[in-house]
């Protein structure tokens, strides 16, 4: 038997003395209060500002929610993995459409009157 099972066997249950209880009333807290900075950014109407706390927060938020609701720390390595892939087809997605987007004209689009005209 291997040192491991051999401890889960000794107690009981899988979680050894480094397990921490997760205060999950305090997460949802500090995810309600970083909620209301990053819907209260918009209104002091500095743009950068509002970009900092949509975006910072979003990702400080969206952090909070894997590690501590989805239990993400359990598997790190595939969590690198599953991170690294996502992140490559992000880039490849916005590598294929980028020219099309970005481009002001072509030979069968017209840009929208509504965007108004380049200069």
């Amino acid at each position: 038997m291997s040192e491991q099972s051999q401890a889960i066997s000794e107690t009981g249950d899988g979680h050894g003395e480094g397990h921490v209880e997760t205060n999950y009333v305090k997460i949802w807290a500090w995810l309600v209060g970083l909620l209301a900075v990053s819907v209260a950014g918009p209104f002091l109407e500095i743009f950068w500002l509002t970009m900092v706390t949509a975006f910072g927060i979003a990702c400080v938020k969206a952090w909070m929610v894997a590690k501590h609701f989805m239990h993400i720390t359990l598997e790190p390595r595939f969590v690198g993995y599953i991170v690294m892939t996502s992140l490559v087809f992000m880039l490849l997605f916005f590598a294929a459409v980028a020219p099309d987007v970005m481009n002001a004209e072509g030979t069968q689009w017209v840009k929208p009157s509504w965007l108004g005209q380049p200069e």
